[in-house]
This record gives structure tokens, sequence and C-alpha cells, in this order.
């Protein structure tokens, strides 16, 4: 709940909300022609081009010049290598539908992801 009390957090929280829901369209369309993992990785590359500019512009307002612009592509990296693990899990592994492992991934992602943008943004967690 200390991630709430900020309000870039709630920024976040909202901009988060926009992007997955046009990311996880992207990933619903790309389905129906191609496999879950190449599907969930353009939508994925999506998301990080609308992260950046709700990031820099709506989220925290602010950003570190080039350091922002290489960190955040890491900071997706990393989220992108554990929902990536996450999905591979829940479809085959666990059985479950594919069409909802992008869900489970962005909740069990989505507090270190916000951490580290911030640090990308603002060049501190606190």
């Amino acid at each position: 709940m200390a991630m709430l009390k900020d309000c870039s957090a709630l920024r976040f929280l909202l901009s988060g909300g926009l992007n997955t829901a046009v990311t996880y369209l992207i990933y619903l369309g790309l389905l129906r022609r191609a496999g879950y993992q190449l599907s969930y990785a353009i939508a994925f590359v999506c998301g990080i081009a609308i992260s950046y500019v709700m990031g820099r512009v709506f989220v925290f307002k602010s950003h570190q010049g080039y350091r922002s612009a290489l960190m955040l592509p890491l900071v997706y990296l990393i989220q992108y290598l554990a929902g990536a693990a996450v999905v591979w899990m829940w479809v085959d592994l666990l059985y479950q539908r594919p069409s909802l492992a992008p869900a489970i991934s962005i909740a069990i992602t989505l507090p270190i992801t916000y951490l580290l943008s911030k640090f990308a943004f603002v060049g501190k967690i606190r």
C-alpha cells in the first residue's frame, strides 16, 4: 500500500491499465494468427513504446535524458523474461487458457516493474 501513497504510483496504475487494455487487445488479435509466445512478444514490444511515452509525459513527468530511454527497455526486458516464464508456466505446466496468461503475468510482475520504472525516470525509488 505504500506504493499508492505516491501520486506517481496511482498514475502508473492508471496508465498501466490503459496500456494493458491496448496490449491485451493486440495480443488477442495476434493470437488468432500466431502462437501465444509470438503474440505475447509482439504485444509486449508495443507495450514498451506506450509505457515510455506514458511514463515520461503522465506518470513520472520527468526523465533522465538518454538514461531513461536506455534503462526502460532493460526494465521491460526483465519484466518480459519474468512474464514470459509466467505465461509459459500458466499454459504449458498448469494447462490453463492462453487468453488469461498475460493477466496473470502482469499481476505477478507489476510491483517490480513500477519500482524499476521509477528508478529509470526519476533516479530514485523512494
